[in-house]
């Protein structure tokens, strides 16, 4: 039984996924309706470890609205996601940024 089961999720995962950590900023590929999209912001989460249903949750700002979205990283959907730039935080979870101004994120990002 458990043996189906590794299978299982050793066939939904992806190996070509980077190590992704909060405070990095991403680009993210997706395909939407036959077209491919870039989104491209900061990871304020990472949820569910590296299993099959892992997400992480990327913030942008466009003319001063914020902006998230959730993507599944082992999703088909999913073309490619390419680290732009590594940052370190010092949380999992960097959801106080919201709150924040541009300047002083990037302060507690570095």
């Amino acid at each position: 039984m458990s043996t189906k089961l590794e299978e299982f999720k050793k066939n939904q995962t992806r190996d070509d996924i980077p190590q992704i950590a909060t405070g990095n900023t991403v680009r993210v590929t997706e395909k939407v309706n036959g077209k491919t999209q870039a989104f491209e912001g900061l990871v304020i989460a990472k949820k569910h470890g590296n299993t099959a249903s892992a997400t992480i949750t990327v913030r942008k700002i466009v003319d001063k609205v914020g902006t998230e979205k959730i993507f599944p990283i082992h999703s088909p959907i999913i073309e490619k996601i390419e680290i732009v730039k590594a940052g370190r935080a010092r949380k999992a979870k960097i959801y106080y940024i919201k709150d924040k101004s541009k300047k002083i994120a990037r302060k507690k990002i570095k």
